[in-house]
């Protein structure tokens, strides 16, 4: 298999990319990125390094408005609501950086971590029968593997022989390297079409966020937004291209010879 890697700013939903990001916004987000920088310690576990990722989500974006959590055999997850009692939307598959062997790369996508995803995709897709999950991520704190789960409906959850499989592998009692080896990697080898990720290395940006030069501020936005729950999540925005905008929606209703009144406080 190979993967098509886009830029975050090109990845992003056009209207979303329009719209504004505050100075406090972008304030935030680069002293927090700072703090994640600072605080990778190479040598430390993944279950470290969850912490520092799960603490730079959740003081930039998530906090009070979406759990983020481990859950089962799952690396980390973020859920589409304020507890663990809503559906998961995104599972992170993270990596010590020094796992090279395990760690998915553009020139070798199909590795444990990548393997793992598919796992983890069938327990939630086929057992818990969640339709809520919108990305996948793989990461080693620096790089970043960002999926799109409508990829994964299309290839992974519709493919019946790769469901048949997993299915009988839950009942031979098989452990999950079995699976890995055996059924996810076949899997991977004999995909043809392209899996388009987004992908990025923090490193890369670590001199707009350690500078103060204002201009360079801008370069920071396309990361900025692909991390947030409006991205992330697919949540709605201000700027929503479904939505319709205000001094337009007013100006046609003086066009038409209409006028909006509020109405016992209803418009």
């Amino acid at each position: 298999m190979k993967l098509e890697l886009i830029k975050p700013i090109k990845a992003l939903n056009k209207a979303y990319l329009k719209e504004k990001v505050s100075r406090n916004h972008i304030e935030l987000f680069k002293k927090n990125l700072q703090q994640l920088l600072s605080r990778i310690n190479e040598q430390e576990s993944e279950e470290h390094l969850k912490n520092v990722i799960a603490d730079f989500l959740k003081d930039t974006w998530y906090k009070d408005q979406f759990e983020i959590n481990t859950k089962d055999r799952n690396d980390l997850v973020i859920h589409t609501g304020k507890t663990t009692k809503e559906a998961l939307g995104i599972i992170l598959e993270v990596k010590k950086p020094s796992n090279k062997a395990e760690m998915m790369t553009a020139a070798k996508p199909n590795t444990k971590a990548l393997q793992e995803l598919i796992l983890y995709y069938l327990r939630e897709r086929v057992d818990h029968n969640n339709t809520d999950i919108k990305y996948l991520v793989v990461t080693n704190i620096y790089e970043w593997f960002i999926i799109d789960e409508v990829w994964f409906e299309k290839n992974v959850f519709r493919n019946s022989k790769l469901k048949k499989d997993y299915e009988n592998w839950k009942l031979s009692g098989k452990d999950t390297k079995f699976f890995y080896d055996s059924i996810a990697k076949s899997f991977l080898d004999e995909v043809a079409e392209e899996m388009p990720v987004t992908y990025f290395d923090v490193r890369a940006y670590e001199k707009y966020v350690n500078n103060t030069d204002k201009e360079d501020d801008t370069k920071l936005i396309g990361l900025f937004k692909i991390l947030s729950p409006a991205h992330l999540l697919k949540q709605p925005f201000i700027n929503d291209s479904n939505s319709l905008d205000t001094k337009f929606y007013v100006e046609l209703l003086h066009i038409i010879g209409l006028e909006e009144i509020k109405d016992g406080g209803k418009n």
